[in-house]
């Protein structure tokens, strides 16, 4: 699709008188190439709101002044700040200039509205700033705004003074961990998975003309069904504005409505090509406002036709992308950056994390406890990827010597509506997820169930990684480092909201080398991460075919600060192939897989073993060691299994029968596991294969090429078992399967 002047030229005042503190980026421990090509004069000069495009506008990111306040500090209305920052990077950012996080600050620069656009009202933006802000137009206050993710829009005109240059101040407050309000990952004491802040301006700062009686905002809806999408045009006027609207499809008008503004207008889309990751679909939007005797105004957008929603399917709650089960595998995307913070270098870097995931085989993604400029889903829209939009989480990790921080309840409420709110259109976001874990959660049904009124046409995840309380949509585990898949839950659709956290230090891509946060599992080369994750990838599968699991989320698509578990470094080098990983993927979201049971699980059959909790001689597992002194009873062992466990340790045997497996058959065979201890399996006295740590339900791994040859292929066998406790509480299962080719 076409924007007008989607770059826009720099022709306001950039910055002040200079002084001695003059801007210069500063450098972290790592940069990611899109540093260097960061023009001062010209920041993120991109339209910075893609779905509602004027032809005027004028960006004011760039030099501005700045400088540290004791709050309640004066206005420093004429007056010169005594450093300079680069907006729109936060103030901790080395981008920025500053690289330190002040609690209080002013921003100072002037601008000179451009003579053309006299007679109109006139818009200043400021998309993110946070957290609390306060804006002057020539020393008067205009606008005080709190929230960190959202934008804000307010009229200047009234304060605008003459022809000549206007003085723009932002005041900016901001606690990070200090307050109660929404602030994801951020902290004042970056540590283990907690980064560093992003305090102050972090998103573009621009102006624009409008008519009096223009269009202040577009609210569309697609109805797939009824080919049709649902429109609002909202204008600054209350009253006796009309609007005509008109749809196209590669630059042919395939529908056309007219109507009044501030109601919903159903436009027809007939035969809509629909939008999705494999076909990332978008129709050209053009909207013209206008009032009799009046000036019309005219903006453009686009939309994607998708429909999201919960079916079932074998009686299983199965998410439907427009009416067909997709699987929907992605990555944890944090969205930090190593000399951004939270904003990306260029709108080239920004777009590149999704391609990274796309050429990675991923079809979603979740966007952790942050949300991204307008650009980023314009990328997701338009590259073609699924969004689950996490709202940013209070009362995130504590950490010394950090106080426990306050939930301020109303602000959560009201930056939840604010970011669902300006969000809204975007056909890539398909699910809201309220809350993360247990970070903050408060009234979670009540805010479940108003979000779903707002928003009926996306999915509701109550809170990812729990604890739950049955509302909503999505019933969201979080497993490490196998995934897992909360197979009993019949009323919600069954997801692993986290899984994975390979840690894989890449040498010279390190934030600190001397330190690193916990990890989950770790691979010592990328050769052992992809092994890892291949079998991370094979659990998916099996979880996918026999559990009937909807969506998987790795973690994560890049390494944080000292957190080292991503698919790319901190500074965006691939740790491995691409293709490699998109091998894998793509197996896992488009195959379906079907075993047969050799030796079944306690899951689906009561099998009876051998067992002791005594150490047994050397030869234990071998096919001609006499067992019976044991014990004979049905598995699984432990808690939640038939048999109880509660010693440090158990090993089991069960005698089997192979009926005239044939090579082929005998080269299917795959261990069936579930284990919450270090487990070792072997098979005829051979070695087939290890688990170490614990798995959250049942998964599949591979047998040792000498396993298989052992095997009697028509006659006994003997499986043994040994497992070593680990803190939680035990559990052991196992058995034999043939892996029939997934289709």
């Amino acid at each position: 699709m076409k924007f007008p002047k989607l770059f826009c030229f720099f022709t306001g005042a950039a910055i002040l008188t200079p002084h001695a503190h003059a801007w210069e980026m500063k450098q972290a421990p790592l940069m990611t190439p899109w540093a260097a090509q960061v023009n001062p004069s010209a920041p993120w000069p991109e339209y910075p709101r893609p779905q509602m495009v004027r032809n005027d506008w004028l960006s004011l990111n760039g030099l501005w002044q700045f400088q540290a306040s004791e709050a309640p500090d004066a206005v420093p209305s004429g007056k010169e700040l005594t450093n300079t920052i680069l907006v729109p990077f936060p103030m901790e950012s080395p981008i920025s200039g500053v690289m330190a996080y002040h609690p209080n600050s002013w921003y100072r620069r002037t601008f000179t509205v451009p003579p053309a656009w006299k007679g109109r009202k006139i818009i200043l933006h400021l998309d993110a700033v946070s957290w609390e802000s306060e804006v002057f137009i020539n020393g008067k206050s205009v606008n005080v705004h709190k929230g960190s993710y959202d934008p804000i829009s307010c009229d200047i005109t009234p304060f605008l003074s003459g022809s000549g240059p206007q003085e723009l101040i932002v005041r900016v407050f901001s606690p990070v961990s200090n307050g109660g309000q929404p602030r994801g990952k951020q902290t004042l004491y970056p540590h283990g998975i907690m980064y560093t802040s992003s305090s102050g301006i972090w998103q573009s700062v621009w102006l624009e003309p409008v008519v009096a009686s223009g269009i202040s905002s577009l609210k569309f809806t697609p109805d797939v069904d009824a080919s049709q999408l649902h429109l609002t045009v909202n204008s600054y006027a209350a009253q006796g504005v009309t609007v005509s609207v008109q749809v196209s499809s590669n630059g042919v008008p395939v529908g056309t409505v007219s109507g009044k503004a501030n109601q919903d207008l159903a436009v027809p889309v007939p035969h809509a090509r629909l939008w999705s990751p494999t076909d990332p679909f978008l129709y050209d939007l053009k909207v013209t406002a206008h009032k009799k005797g009046g000036e019309a105004d005219v903006v453009t957008s686009y939309f994607g036709m998708r429909k999201i929603s919960v079916g079932t399917i074998d009686g299983i709650k199965k998410m439907l992308l427009n009416n067909k089960f997709v699987f929907q595998l992605g990555p944890l995307d944090q969205g930090f950056w190593p000399d951004g913070n939270y904003t990306a270098p260029t709108d080239a870097a920004l777009r590149s994390d999704i391609e990274a995931e796309k050429a990675f085989g991923f079809n979603m993604v979740r966007k952790h406890i942050k949300v991204e400029p307008a650009r980023w889903y314009y990328w997701a829209d338009k590259l073609g990827i699924l969004v689950w939009q996490d709202m940013p989480s209070v009362n995130s990790y504590i950490h010394k010597p950090e106080v426990a921080q306050p939930i301020d309840k109303p602000q959560f409420e009201l930056e939840l509506n604010c970011m669902i709110d300006n969000r809204w259109n975007s056909p890539s976001i398909i699910m809201w997820v309220i809350f993360n874990e247990n970070q903050g959660q408060h009234d979670v049904a009540e805010l479940v169930n108003a979000v779903k009124a707002k928003d009926p046409s996306r999915l509701v995840n109550q809170g990812s990684g729990g604890p739950h309380v049955g509302a909503g949509d999505i019933f969201d585990m979080h497993s490490y480092p196998a995934p897992g898949c909360p197979a009993t839950i019949t009323n919600q659709v069954r997801v692993c909201g986290e899984f994975g956290g390979i840690y894989c230090a890449m040498a010279g891509h390190l934030w600190d080398p001397n330190l690193s946060a916990g990890t989950y599992t770790k691979a010592n080369d990328p050769a052992q991460l992809l092994a890892k994750y291949g079998q991370f990838m094979n659990d998916i599968l099996w979880l996918k075919s026999s559990s009937g699991l909807s969506a998987g989320v790795y973690t994560e698509t890049t390494d944080v600060e000292n957190e080292r578990n991503g698919l790319l470094t901190y500074d965006r080098v691939m740790k491995l192939s691409a293709d490699k990983i998109r091998e894998v993927n793509q197996r896992a979201i488009e195959s379906t897989l079907n075993v047969a049971p050799l030796v079944p699980t306690a899951q689906t059959e009561t099998v009876h073993w051998k067992y002791t909790n005594s150490q047994p001689a050397d030869d234990w597992f071998s096919t001609t060691f006499d067992d019976h002194a044991w014990t004979a009873a049905p598995g699984g062992f432990g808690e939640g299994g038939r048999t109880a466990w509660r010693t440090p340790d158990i090993w089991l045997r069960h005698e089997f029968s192979a009926d005239n497996l044939s090579p082929e058959e005998v080269g299917q065979l795959v261990l069936v596991i579930e284990h919450r201890g270090d487990s070792q399996i072997y098979l005829n006295g051979v070695l087939a294969a290890e688990a170490p740590g614990r798995s959250s339900t049942y998964t599949l791994q591979e047998l040792s090429a000498a396993a298989k040859t052992a095997l009697v292929s028509n006659g006994k066998n003997v499986l043994a078992v040994h497992c070593h406790r680990l803190k939680a509480p035990p559990f052991i299962d196992a058995g034999l399967a043939r892996e029939i080719s997934p289709k």
